[in-house]
């Protein structure tokens, strides 16, 4: 309840001081008038806000930008190791450096539009600017909802126009380039991203207690995440996460060819249960493999030996790879995708998300065995001529029959047709 408090000014002149409570429960002033109606009504207004709680402290907007976001709102975040990571560079790159001494009661749209303004200036990407507002705009939300500003700032903000860059689908004979000029010991990985398409820290962290050749399946239960030693909880670059991107184990039905290749690669490594099935070094026991490193050694050296180095955005082996990355890099520009199994079923991930007529068959049946009938089912001609000239000679044998390598056809924009 508000009230008022009669003052004598030393010039004899009466005041009347209106007086209310805040949340805490301190006494506030709501202003000092000539009458007392017009100080009872400026206390009923106070205290009508902090009844409705749309209250707020001046003095709790004087905090700086960076004594907010180092006091109160990087202390109470709970993100993943690598996400920290990159919200930590992001502050002490973007975000401290302009609007650190501010106070955030004075960061008005008109300086967000201007930080935005002089990013794209500086050359930053608009994918970037767009990416790191959603950050900016998270920090203000919170300072709304601790009432220590009474908007966002970020709310209506205009980001740069983000054009999603082309990209180059390979077709089945540059894939097959491709894959030839692939190290003998990265055969085995890059064709496991190719049959399932996991992500790279789903794809290094996998071990052989993860796959049941008997059962033909691979269970994704741990993912490894490389950050820098200076953002690192522990001080590794690498660290072992006990659960996958999406905080849930999935397990998935593999072909008999890429359990042949799993199984030899753990004989002839020695690997024991634990062990890494790709490790950095050819060793049983040997250290997680680093992305950036198999980037630069390995998968862009291949590009440009299978002359498709110059090529931008380029979508290769599963729904997750790009070339920018790594095989098993994630993408969010869908296709529909059809695979080329000879005599034996599609992927059960690739089944999953892109239906088309061979992974509707009954589990006792087997794929087409050729070309011919495949047609019969109606599959797309893409893919029938695909596999009428695929002349490579086999990589691998399966139980007495000759498995020749998978092609893999993307369709972009459009669905396969249905039986």
């Amino acid at each position: 309840m508000s009230w008022v408090q009669r003052r004598v000014g030393e010039d004899g002149a009466v005041r009347y001081t209106a007086t209310y409570r805040d949340p805490a429960g301190r006494g506030r002033s709501a202003g000092t008038f000539t009458s007392r109606r017009e100080a009872e009504r400026a206390g009923r207004r106070a205290e009508s806000k902090v009844e409705d709680g749309s209250w707020l402290d001046r003095n709790a907007g004087r905090i700086s930008f960076r004594d907010y976001v180092e006091q109160v709102w990087w202390p109470s975040r709970h993100l993943e190791v690598s996400t920290r990571a990159g919200y930590r560079a992001n502050l002490d790159k973007h975000f401290l450096p302009y609007f650190g001494a501010t106070p955030m009661a004075d960061v008005l749209p008109s300086t967000v539009q201007a930080w935005v303004t002089k990013a794209v200036a500086d050359g930053l990407s608009a994918r970037s600017v767009v990416k790191y507002h959603v950050m900016l705009h998270g920090v203000f939300k919170r300072a709304v909802r601790d009432r220590v500003i009474g908007y966002n700032p970020c709310a209506d903000t205009e980001l740069p126009k983000v054009v999603p860059a082309k990209v180059r689908i390979l077709a089945p004979e540059d894939f097959d380039r491709l894959l030839e000029e692939i190290p003998a010991r990265y055969e085995g990985l890059v064709l496991t991203a190719i049959e399932i398409g996991l992500r790279w820290g789903e794809l290094i962290a996998l071990r052989p207690r993860h796959v049941n050749c008997l059962r033909r399946l691979l269970v994704v239960e741990e993912t490894i995440v490389e950050v820098s030693k200076r953002h690192s909880p522990t001080g590794e670059r690498m660290i072992v996460k006990p659960y996958p991107k999406d905080d849930e184990a999935r397990t998935l039905r593999i072909s008999p060819a890429l359990v042949e290749i799993l199984a030899a690669r753990i004989n002839a490594l020695g690997l024991g249960r634990d062990d890494l099935l790709f490790p950095s070094v050819e060793q049983a026991g040997g250290p997680p493999m680093s992305r950036n490193t198999f980037r630069t050694k390995v998968w862009l050296p291949a590009l440009e030996r299978a002359d498709l180095g110059s090529m931008s955005g380029c979508t290769t082996y599963g729904t997750r790879t790009r070339p920018g990355c790594s095989p098993a890099g994630r993408t969010s520009r869908p296709s529909w995708t059809a695979w080329v199994t000879v005599r034996s079923r599609p992927p059960r991930s690739t089944c999953t998300r892109y239906p088309t007529p061979t992974t509707r068959r009954s589990r006792r049946s087997s794929a087409p065995a050729n070309a011919t009938e495949m047609a019969d089912r109606r599959v797309p001609a893409e893919v029938v001529h695909a596999a009428e000239r695929h002349t490579r000679p086999p990589l691998w044998t399966t139980s007495g029959a000759v498995m020749p390598l998978t092609g893999k056809i993307e369709m972009s924009g459009s669905r396969p047709p249905q039986t």
